[in-house]
Order: structure tokens, then C-alpha cells, then sequence
């Protein structure tokens, strides 16, 4: 693993801001082109996740670090487009808020 996690927890709060401003945009239930967007930074991001250190991850056990990554290969390798929108947008409405507070927080703990 990289000595530098920080880039990759600045890239998850950038996928979390292109997220929230895909679904300003519409309703990602409804419109197949914000939910492929949305779908993409959701792997974008979630591969970020395991680039973080394993000791800034214990440090927010809240935060559900192995299901991001099964999140990340469900998301990676389901090629036949069967992944519920309804579920991702669950997901996005349930979890990027926390997600995004705790990688913010570690890169205030740990800003270089």
C-alpha cells in the first residue's frame, strides 16, 4: 500500500460531490444516464476506500469498510445490469453522508 492515502481520500469526497450533484439533476431511479453516472463514481470511490490505511479505518468501526469493497465488486464484475436503482439510491441517501464525514475527518487528523 501507498505511503500517501490522502489523495485517495480527497478523490472519495470528490465522488461523493459528483454523487450529489448527479442527483441534483433528477431522479437516478428514473434516469438511466445519472444512475450509470452515479454507478460509476460509487466504483470510482469505493475502490479509493482501500487504499486507506487499515489503522485510519479501525479508527471508524461506524463505517462498514469490508461491504464497500463487496459493494465495489458487486458494482465492477455485475455486467449484465441487474443492480436495483432503488437500492443504489437507498445506499447513497443512507450512507454517503457518513462516509464522507469520516474520510473528512481523518484528512483533518492527517492533512499531508
Amino acid at each position: 500500500m501507498s505511503k500517501t492515502w490522502q489523495p485517495h481520500a480527497r478523490h472519495i469526497l470528490d465522488a461523493i460531490a459528483k454523487i450529489r450533484r448527479i442527483q441534483a439533476r433528477g431522479d437516478l431511479t428514473q434516469d438511466d444516464i445519472l444512475f450509470d453516472a452515479a454507478l460509476r463514481n460509487l466504483q470510482t470511490l469505493s475502490e479509493s476506500t482501500q487504499h486507506l490505511p487499515e489503522s485510519q479505518k479501525a479508527a471508524w468501526p461506524n463505517i462498514p469498510w469490508r461491504d464497500i469493497s463487496g459493494f465495489r465488486n458487486i458494482l465492477v464484475h455485475n455486467y449484465l445490469g441487474e443492480i436495483d436503482s432503488k437500492t443504489v439510491a437507498a445506499v447513497i441517501e443512507q450512507h454517503l453522508n457518513a462516509l464522507a464525514n469520516c474520510v473528512q475527518a481523518m484528512l483533518d487528523q492527517n492533512p499531508d
